[in-house]
Parts: structure tokens; C-alpha cells; sequence
């Protein structure tokens, strides 16, 4: 066995990205939006919904997103005590996305250049992508009286990325895969009167869309969602997106939505060179009654096959191994490179 110690340039560290699509099954486009029942009938189906690519109660049915409804003032669910007016979950919703997105609980969400009281967040299961959503690469179709309209990040626009208590953060715009669908009046691909569609926060998975956007007309780049904004009243308006996802599904138009992973690497450059690993402590080489040197040949021209390589510590000991496809041979003739990737 020998031992040799590695010089800086023989350690090399590797970033790569890797992607995926992030519904279930590695499917790139969902057009097909399912609720359940139980939870349709439960108390918070007032204001929030778990989404499945399937029936709920089929075999394969996984939660792909949640569709949760947050208004600054309370309105579109009951109180939570009728002697507290003004306190319902729709606004719990609203306090707990600002401490998340903005960290500031007297902050205001401002979609491009307008702010908004009440949104939609789209809360991507966990499950579903990996370290990261990936921006420039979605599209979330939504559909309603207004008619259709496909949306995607501005990220293509940025050259550096807003950074909120939650990560990067881009507006949603209309457009799709990365492309902005602009026009003279609205270079930036927003809506005519409410801003921008709202933001997307591609590290937790988020998206917020601007409710007021939503309600907008057809010419303005709206799909008359009508959200219904009454006080100590469930009005479900969660379920109103997934009514507009399903019918721009009819239409064989979905969400695609894609997640990305940076792997890093460590390269360890491992050389023999001609006069080095030419000797083996391997029995075969020598005599167990004599310790002489079996065959000349051994001493003149001695031949070694390195099978496998070791990584220790200054301690000598051995913290990995890598095992070769085939045995190498080695002589004073030949000089050896093996490369070593180790992935976490």
C-alpha cells in the first residue's frame, strides 16, 4: 500500500444545476385540477384548498399546491369569535404572508406599481420540487369571463433578482415560459390599472396573485374573477382559481412549472506518476519463509493492477473509497490520472 499526500491543484469543487419537472410523476404540465371532499365540508375550505392532479380518492391522488384566499381586511370568511368583528382567518392568512414575504407587519404588498389589499397565494407542495423553483421557465394559465390569460416571471427582464425575507422575488406578468407578452402600453406585461399579476418567490415555492389583477376586466388584462369581498361570510373565493385553472385546462392549457437543484461536487485528481505505485506489499511479490523478492523480474520490471483508490485524513484513516470499472496496470513506463467525484 503507499500513500501519497494531494497538492492543492489536485482538489477541484463543481457546482452544477440540475432540473426537473415538479408535479407528480415527473410531469411537466398539469391540466387537470381536483379538490376534496372532506376537506370541502371542513371548516377551513372557507379560505384555503390542497389541489391534486387526480381524484383524491384515486391510488396516485398527491397534493400538488395549495390555493389560499388573504384580504388585509378581513372579509371573505366568518369571524373567528362574533365578539371580535374584523378578526377571521382571511386576515390571519394576510399577517402571515407579510411576515414571511416582506418581515414587516405594517408593510404593504405593492404588485408593480400598485398595492393591493388582497391576493391569492399559491403554496407549491414541498414535496414537489427540489431546492428551488426555476424562473423564465413556468406558465399558469387562468381563465374566466374575461377569457384567458397566461402568466410568467419578469425574470428575463432583471438582471439582478429583489430580495425579500423569503428569498428572490419577480412579478408575474403576462406571458409564458419565460417570454413577457407586452404592448405599448403596458411594456412590462401588467395589467392596464392593478399592477403587476402579483409575485413569484421561486425559493419557498410561492406564488401571490394579485386578487385585484384577477378581477380585472378582459381589457385590462383581467378575467372578471370576481372575488367576493364580504365581511362574516364564507365565500370560498379560493375555489374561484381553481375553477379558472380547470377551465383553462379544458382548453389544454395548464401549469408548467419546473424545479432546479445546484449539486456540488468535489473532484480529487488522483496521479501516479512513472516511478511512483510500482511496488506492491501484496504477498504474491514476496517469499513468506525467505522475504525475498519472489522473481527478478519484480525488482527489474516490476508490474502492479491499482484496483482502488483510498482518501485519508492525516490521521491515516481511510474516509472513502473508489473502486475502478477494471484493474489498471502500472509500471515505470506508465503514468496514471484517476479522477474522483464525490457528490453531496
Amino acid at each position: 500500500m503507499g500513500f501519497k499526500r494531494f497538492d492543492p491543484s489536485d482538489l477541484v469543487i463543481s457546482n452544477d444545476a440540475v432540473t426537473s419537472a415538479a408535479w407528480s410523476n415527473n410531469t411537466p404540465t398539469v391540466t387537470s385540477f381536483f379538490t376534496s371532499s372532506t376537506q370541502v365540508v371542513s371548516s377551513t375550505s372557507e379560505y384555503y384548498f390542497n389541489v391534486y392532479q387526480t381524484s383524491s380518492t384515486d391510488s396516485t391522488a398527491a397534493v400538488q399546491f395549495g390555493v389560499v384566499y388573504c384580504d388585509s381586511k378581513g372579509s371573505g370568511s366568518t369571524f373567528l369569535n362574533a365578539l371580535v368583528t374584523g378578526s377571521t382567518p382571511t386576515k390571519t392568512n394576510y399577517g402571515q404572508y407579510r411576515t414571511l414575504v416582506l418581515g414587516d407587519e405594517n408593510a404593504s404588498f405593492i404588485f408593480g406599481n400598485q398595492t393591493s389589499s388582497y391576493f391569492y397565494a399559491l403554496n407549491v407542495e414541498r414535496a414537489r420540487y427540489k431546492e428551488s423553483l426555476l424562473p423564465g421557465t413556468m406558465t399558469l394559465s387562468l381563465s374566466g369571463s374575461g377569457g384567458l390569460i397566461q402568466l410568467t416571471d419578469d425574470s428575463s427582464l432583471n438582471s439582478a433578482a429583489v430580495f425579500t425575507d423569503a428569498g428572490r422575488r419577480y412579478n408575474l406578468v403576462s406571458g409564458s415560459a419565460g417570454t413577457i407578452y407586452t404592448d405599448a402600453d403596458q411594456p412590462e406585461g401588467w395589467t392596464s390599472n392593478s399592477g403587476s399579476y402579483g409575485w413569484f418567490l421561486p425559493d419557498v415555492g410561492l406564488l401571490l396573485l394579485n386578487g385585484e389583477a384577477l378581477d380585472g376586466a378582459g381589457a385590462d388584462g383581467g378575467i372578471v374573477l370576481n372575488t367576493t369581498r364580504s365581511f362574516d361570510s364564507a365565500s370560498y373565493n379560493q375555489s374561484k382559481v381553481v375553477n379558472a385553472l380547470n377551465q383553462a385546462g379544458t382548453g389544454n392549457y395548464g401549469w408548467t412549472l419546473n424545479s432546479k437543484e445546484t449539486l456540488s461536487s468535489d473532484f480529487v485528481f488522483v496521479r501516479a506518476r512513472n516511478n511512483e505505485f510500482n511496488y506492491s506489499e501484496n504477498p504474491a511479490f514476496i517469499s513468506g519463509s525467505t522475504g525475498e523478492v519472489l522473481f527478478d523480474s519484480f525488482i527489474d520490471d516490476p508490474k502492479t493492477y491499482i484496483t482502488t483508490v483510498g482518501l485519508y485524513n492525516d490521521n491515516n484513516e481511510l474516509l472513502a473509497v473508489a473502486k475502478l470499472s477494471r484493474p489498471l496496470q502500472k509500471d515505470f513506463t506508465k503514468e496514471l490520472l484517476v479522477r474522483v467525484k464525490l457528490d453531496f
